[in-house]
């Protein structure tokens, strides 16, 4: 193992630098030291739940999270066991895991409840004050890293932790086959969406967004179906000619917004039937104007979705290994270590879907 721990540091806004940092080691005798073989970089919008290491580079804070002290970006992961601690049972040196980067406390009430991703002590990757996976070694604990099938390659290995906010979002929507689901955003998460609910057995996934290409990608990927949303500025017409394109009868079964835009949020109640269900995982603005009646008269159930939680990680890795979700489609740029920064300035600029930095090499 090398003795130096080679890491992509953001030191404040629009400065970045490599380091030779300590190889982290292990403090308890569950930890696990990986070597960190790739990353995925989101551009997803600003979160205090949902880092985004662009937004981070580009205004130093997401929310109350501000970047005071330099920082290793990257949360999207993939990695060989490099050594165990003394308790480890599940793993060994050189397998392939997914790193699931949020440690929880596993003692608050919501930790004891069973929903670890609402935990009051959360340590997540890239968040300040801890530092992220952009870094040749990475410690966490043994649970928290989900070991990768044979026939999973480390790059579907990076995608697991978007598309385990999917499969989250899906699991909240509680969707089941014959259902029909419209999903607004047709980003990463959007699509990876797309593709959950189509693995549940959805039969009508209609992805809606603004932009052609987004949405003939979603077409070809797993929606049965698209809309672009600027056929009307108002949601509730929008909502009617989905409805009718898409023969929904009286309305969806389940919406999922996943662009955060104030448009496509009142467009989600107005699409649904009188007792679907609505779930929120795209961040816009702080506050917006809804159909609160709507919501009401229809008996509509909003649920927030937030990061993923039990199981979330593992049953992405399950859809990727049977191929139900397939992730490579969604790989459209790749960059070595030493050109982390380009990998940023791509998806800042809206090249393609999802990019990924190799690790450093030896």
């Amino acid at each position: 193992m090398s003795p130096k721990n080679p890491s992509f540091v953001l030191k404040s806004i629009k400065d970045v630098t490599f380091e030779e940092r300590p190889v982290p080691k292990i403090q308890n005798p569950t930890d696990v030291l990986i070597r960190v073989n790739v990353t995925g970089i989101c551009g997803s919008d600003a979160s205090p739940f949902y880092p985004s290491p662009v937004h981070y580079w580009q205004h130093g804070r997401i929310g109350d999270f501000i970047l005071e002290a330099p920082m290793v970006p990257g949360h999207e992961s993939a990695g060989t066991v490099v050594e165990i601690g003394p308790k480890v049972t599940s793993l060994k040196p050189d397998d392939h895991v997914a790193l699931e980067p949020g440690v929880s406390c596993r003692r608050c009430p919501f930790c004891k409840a069973g929903e670890y991703n609402l935990c009051i002590d959360m340590k997540f990757a890239a968040t300040p004050p801890y530092d992220g996976t952009l870094a040749k070694y990475y410690v966490l604990p043994e649970d928290f890293c989900v070991k990768l099938p044979e026939s999973v390659s480390l790059d579907e290995g990076a995608l697991v932790e978007p598309l385990a906010v999917g499969v989250h979002v899906v699991r909240k929507a509680g969707v089941k086959p014959g259902d029909s689901v419209v999903v607004f955003g047709a980003g990463p998460v959007g699509l990876l969406c797309c593709g959950v609910a189509k693995a549940f057995g959805a039969t009508k996934v209609i992805a809606v967004d603004i932009i052609d290409s987004r949405l003939e990608f979603a077409e070809r990927y797993a929606a049965t179906g698209t809309f672009n949303a600027t056929h009307s500025k108002n949601p509730n017409v929008n909502a009617a000619q989905i409805i009718k394109l898409f023969d929904l009868e009286f309305g969806a079964d389940v919406s999922i917004d996943a662009s955060g835009a104030a448009p496509s949020i009142n467009t989600c109640v107005h699409v649904l039937r009188t007792g679907g269900t609505f779930v929120q995982v795209g961040m816009g603005t702080t506050e917006i104007a809804f159909p609160i009646l709507k919501l009401c008269a229809k008996e509509i159930t909003l649920k927030g979705s937030f990061r993923y939680g039990p199981g979330d990680y593992k049953l992405a890795v399950e859809l990727i290994a049977s191929g139900k979700v397939m992730v490579k489609e969604l790989i459209t740029g790749r960059v070595k270590f030493e050109d982390a920064e380009k990998a940023f300035e791509q998806v800042l600029n809206g090249q393609g879907i999802k990019t990924l930095i190799d690790g450093p090499l030896d």
